[in-house]
């Protein structure tokens, strides 16, 4: 198996308007901070069918992990500053949410316990699918960090499959209804 971290990398840096999240993003020195899910399946998908890398993009993840603050009020306070961070469209496009405290809504939205979380790279392995299962984070020396607890595999061959760790979601089918839609080429795999 091949190192296709370098490949992920190529793909996310020739992405101009990720790039500017990214770069915006390490200005502002969150804790822990990485950008993850469609932010960065979806130019992977885009490239590999030969899409415009924002096809179908519409947001860009924004975790941290401030454990300190896990109040409601201490996330909007960083919410608003990402925000205005940006210009539009991209300040009504990155979402942010602190991964320290995701436990504390997470059962009440998705029925579904979550037990907090130590760092946000763990966020990533209880995702939907191992192909959404991706963070990236441009670091001070223009270096990237990527983060794929599933590997790569996934995300390169197109399968869309449950994440093999947790529980079915909740939404699974409309999940990949979703996907498909905007990615026919997909191959969805409905294992347990």
């Amino acid at each position: 198996m091949t190192d296709q971290k370098p490949r992920l990398e190529a793909i996310l840096r020739a992405t101009p308007q990720l790039m500017q999240v990214m770069e915006t993003a390490r200005t502002l020195d969150l804790p822990d901070w990485l950008i993850f899910s469609g932010a960065v399946y979806q130019p992977v998908w885009n490239h590999l069918t030969g899409r415009p890398a924002d096809y179908g993009l519409k947001d860009y993840d924004l975790g941290y992990f401030d454990p300190a603050d896990t109040s409601y009020e201490g996330e909007d306070a960083v919410i608003r500053l990402v925000a205005s961070a940006f210009d539009e469209p991209l300040s009504s496009m990155v979402e942010v949410r602190n991964q320290a405290r995701v436990h504390l809504w997470f059962e009440g939205k998705f029925r579904e316990p979550y037990v907090p979380l130590p760092n946000s790279a763990e966020a990533l392995t209880r995702f939907v699918a191992p192909a959404f299962a991706v963070g990236a984070r441009l670091e001070t020396d223009g270096a990237m960090t990527i983060v794929a607890p599933f590997g790569l595999d996934d995300l390169f061959d197109m399968v869309l499959r449950p994440n093999p760790s947790r529980p079915r979601a909740a939404g699974w089918a409309k999940t990949v209804a979703s996907a498909l839609a905007r990615w026919p080429e997909l191959r969805v795999v409905e294992e347990d």
